[in-house]
């Protein structure tokens, strides 16, 4: 398992990176524009962390801002914790076998969600390309939320 990054939501993209990089410190990574989607994701890291290769790059944080407004209350302004796994699907079943509901299960064989008992939600990708679609993940439905 590796760590890769603690997404945030920001509300205004432009003073959010004066925060993140001019004033702390923070360099821009990458970004990415989804316009069906409609939402910016901008990767920050610190300038010694700054671009390496994927499988070597350090953790870093994920600004994520939706174009269109939206309230963050509640904490809904942390997005998330993300971590590489070796087998999604064995990973979901150890977690399903220890009693953690599956939000978002992994039906593409790369993605998939679930929440800590204090409800952070955790976001776990397959290392190296996506896993074959396989049940009971294949058509097993969303829970809640993540």
């Amino acid at each position: 398992m590796r760590y890769l990054h603690t997404m945030v939501r920001v509300t205004d993209i432009g003073s959010s990176l004066h925060f993140y990089c001019d004033l702390l410190g923070l360099v821009e990574t990458r970004r990415i524009e989804n316009e069906a989607g409609r939402f910016t994701l901008v990767f920050l890291a610190t300038p010694s962390d700054r671009p390496r290769a994927e499988a070597e790059r350090s953790p870093e944080v994920e600004l994520t801002f939706n174009w269109d407004p939206q309230p963050y209350d509640g904490g809904r302004n942390f997005g998330h914790l993300a971590y590489k796994v070796d087998d999604i699907y064995a990973a979901c079943q150890r977690l399903m076998d220890g009693g953690v509901v599956i939000n978002r299960p992994p039906r593409d064989g790369n993605m998939a969600f679930v929440r800590s008992p204090d409800g952070i939600s955790i976001e776990l990708l397959q290392e190296g390309a996506p896993l074959a679609p396989a049940e009971p993940w294949a058509s097993m439905p969303n829970t809640g939320s993540w």
